[in-house]
């Protein structure tokens, strides 16, 4: 590959909202050229949803289509290393991983940002939903304008440096705006559905996946309550999350939520709706996007992707370690997933929820 001298690269996917970042950016004049990524699968019966050999052939037909060089990177034995493997590790040690997030701190951001300036780019677009800020020396994640499509929570793991070089095209666009875009110009990813699974488990469910790797945390053992009644047994506990109603298989005369995934006695245990959830929590591999703990007392917190946001302080801990005060109670508190922190469009960073 030869190197283009401040030029842009893509990340494309085969995507809508990846054609149409790539089709604004060759518009607008810049000199810019496509790169995919081959992502590892559970073996040909099971593609990884965002690199099938279609998708590969329909982000080349868009390249081509917009006179962009395009190239594709393997990162297989990657992509299983860092995102994968802590996948399957995390549900053997009780925890609910969220892939996406270490994807994207490990893969698109770092490794292929790499690649991406080792081919002589400038810049690394994507077609996430969020924005950009140059602002005082220091540069800024912001919400996407689209709030319901808004991606800054996956983003929440950049740094300045990472930053300094992220073009978001979509940013201040909407879905329908990309999807009547990419109808004006022909592109052939204009309908291409959305999808919304984890992209390495191709059609399969997440519990069967974890059944072919060999995974740990599938004993079964006892379903408990939380004065300590054995009520049933469960199948294993990477099988279920905290606040999961469906599927636990105990009849009751009220729901009953997974209130603890218990590793010392493989034991689950359930409850009430009223003995579920937390006003507090710790949170551990913090990064900041400014550099420093936010100090705001605006913020709120989103614990997942799509939760709703609350009030939060923040109080520094020993380590990498954060403590969480929520201004209140939430039942979806999940050790293993990534809270984010907000000051009202400005996103500040987060960390990973501790059990």
């Amino acid at each position: 590959m030869n190197s283009r001298e401040k030029s842009v690269a893509i990340a494309m996917s085969g995507g809508v909202d990846s054609s149409v970042a790539a089709a604004l950016l060759a518009r607008s004049g810049e000199a810019a050229f496509g790169v995919m990524l081959r992502l590892w699968s559970a073996g040909p019966a099971h593609s990884n949803r965002c690199c099938t050999p279609a998708d590969v052939e329909r982000a080349r037909k868009v390249a081509a289509q917009l006179e962009l060089p395009f190239y594709v990177l393997d990162v297989k034995a990657q992509f299983k290393n860092v995102v994968v493997d802590p996948f399957i590790d995390g549900y053997a040690n009780g925890v609910t991983p969220n892939p996406c997030i270490a994807c994207n701190r490990s893969i698109r951001w770092r490794l292929l940002l790499d690649h991406a300036l080792a081919l002589g780019a400038s810049q690394l677009a994507t077609g996430h939903y969020a924005r950009v800020q140059h602002l005082d020396g220091s540069t800024r994640l912001l919400r996407g304008a689209d709030h319901s499509k808004d991606q800054s929570y996956v983003l929440s793991i950049l740094n300045q440096e990472q930053l300094m070089h992220a073009v978001f095209p979509l940013g201040e666009l909407t879905k329908t705006d990309v999807r009547r875009i990419a109808g004006e110009l022909g592109l052939l990813t204009a309908d291409r559905p959305e999808s919304q699974d984890l992209c390495f488990l191709g059609e399969q469910d997440y519990r069967t996946f974890l059944e072919e790797q060999g995974a740990g945390g599938l004993t079964p053992g006892p379903i408990l309550n939380t004065e300590g009644q054995t009520l049933g047994s469960h199948q294993g506990l990477a099988r279920y999350t905290i606040g999961q109603r469906k599927g636990i298989g105990i009849s009751s005369s009220e729901p009953l939520y997974v209130i603890e995934k218990s590793l010392a006695d493989n034991a689950l245990v359930v409850g009430i709706r009223d003995q579920l959830g937390s006003a507090e929590f710790t949170i551990t591999n913090t990064n900041w996007i400014s550099g420093t703990i936010p100090k705001s007392h605006d913020l709120v917190v989103r614990v997942r992707y799509r939760a709703c946001e609350v009030p939060a302080e923040l109080k520094r801990l020993p380590g990498e370690r954060v403590h969480v005060k929520l201004g209140q109670t939430l039942p979806d508190i999940t050790p293993g997933q990534q809270a984010v922190f907000y000051s009202g469009e400005l996103c500040l960073g987060g960390g990973m929820i501790l059990p």
